[in-house]
C-alpha cells in the first residue's frame, strides 16, 4: 500500500462560523484570521493505491460552480485535484474508487463535472465507484434547512443517475470492521449524518483521515466545535471518546482541513488532550 496526499484547493472559511461559541480572541492563537475575518482552510484529499485499487478519500469543491459561488470562499493558492494527481503520475481515469466522508459541496464537488457540451453534468472520475451510505445519501437528497447550501444536487443526483453509486454497510456500533474498501470506517453523526471517517492501517501505524470531526489542530480543545454542526453536543462526546483513544492507541490524525498542519499525533495532559507531534505527509509515505 501506497499513500499519497492529493490537495484539492485552497479557500478561507470565516474563523467564528469554523469555532462557534468559541471567542475570537482565543481562536485566533491557533488559526489567525484575516482583515475580513476569514482564515485558511485546505482541501486535503488522500490517495490509495492499494494493489489494483487507486482509492480516493474526498475531492474538494470541483470546478463546475459560478465564479460568484466561488467568491464567497476566497480561493487561493496554485493546488489542485488534477495538478496534485499528475505530481505522482496519476490521471483521473486511474481512479477506481472515490469515498466520500460526507456528500457537502466542499468533500464531494470534485466527483461530477459539467459534460463537453457544458449541457449536464457526469462523473468526473469515468472508471471509479462513488463509495457513500444509504442513511446519509438520504440526509443528503432530503436536507434539512440547515444544510441545504451545503447539499447540492448537482454534485449529487449525477452520482446515481451514473449507475456508479456504491454504500458501504452501517455497523450496529460506530465502526464498520474491514470494509469492502479495505479500511475500517467510523461513523460519527455530529456534523452531518453518518459521517465516515477511514481508519487505514499503514506500515504498523493507524491514521485517521479526519474529515470534520477535527478540522483543524486549532479544534482540539474539546468546546471548540464548528457552527456547522448540525448536532454540537453530539460532536462534542463524539471528539472526547475519539480523541482519548487517538492519545491512548498512537493514532496518526490526517488533517484534511488545516493548510498548516498535515498529520498530527495527541497526547494527554492536565488539559485534556492536546497536540503531541506535527508530521508531514513526506516523513510518513515515504517508501
Amino acid at each position: 500500500m501506497t499513500l499519497y496526499p492529493i490537495n484539492a484547493g485552497n479557500f478561507k472559511l470565516d474563523g467564528g462560523a469554523m469555532f462557534g461559541v468559541v471567542p475570537k480572541s482565543l481562536w485566533h492563537k491557533t488559526n489567525p484570521a484575516d482583515a475580513n475575518n476569514m482564515i485558511d482552510i485546505a482541501a486535503r484529499c488522500l490517495l490509495i493505491e492499494d494493489g489494483d485499487r487507486l482509492i480516493l478519500i474526498d475531492n474538494g469543491m470541483g470546478n463546475k460552480q459560478s465564479e460568484k459561488f466561488y467568491g464567497y470562499y476566497h480561493l487561493w493558492g496554485n493546488d489542485s485535484l488534477d495538478g496534485s494527481l499528475k505530481k505522482y503520475g496519476f490521471h483521473r481515469d486511474d481512479v477506481t474508487d472515490v469515498f466520500m466522508t460526507h456528500l457537502h459541496f466542499d468533500h464531494c464537488g470534485g466527483s461530477i463535472q459539467w459534460n463537453k457540451d457544458q449541457t449536464g453534468y457526469e462523473p468526473a472520475f469515468k472508471n471509479a465507484h462513488f463509495w457513500s451510505n444509504k442513511d446519509h445519501w438520504q440526509w443528503a437528497t432530503q436536507p434539512n434547512r440547515r444544510e441545504k447550501a451545503s447539499f447540492l444536487k448537482e454534485n449529487i443526483l449525477p452520482m446515481e443517475a451514473s449507475g456508479q453509486l456504491k454504500f458501504t454497510a452501517i455497523p450496529d456500533g460506530d465502526t464498520l470492521k474491514n470494509s469492502t474498501l479495505g479500511f475500517d470506517i467510523l461513523f460519527v453523526d455530529g456534523h452531518t449524518d453518518k459521517q465516515m471517517l477511514p481508519m487505514i492501517q499503514y506500515q504498523g501505524k493507524t491514521i485517521v483521515f479526519m474529515a470534520d470531526l477535527l478540522p483543524t489542530v486549532g479544534h482540539l480543545p474539546l468546546p471548540y466545535v464548528m457552527s456547522y454542526d448540525t448536532r454540537p453536543l453530539l460532536t462534542l462526546n463524539e471528539k472526547e471518546k475519539f480523541l482519548n483513544e487517538a492519545a491512548n492507541r498512537e493514532y496518526y490524525l490526517f488533517l484534511e482541513h488545516d493548510a498548516h498542519h498535515q498529520i498530527i499525533t495527541v497526547k494527554q495532559t492536565e488539559k485534556g488532550v492536546r497536540l503531541n507531534e506535527v508530521f508531514s505527509t513526506l516523513d510518513l509515505f515515504q517508501n
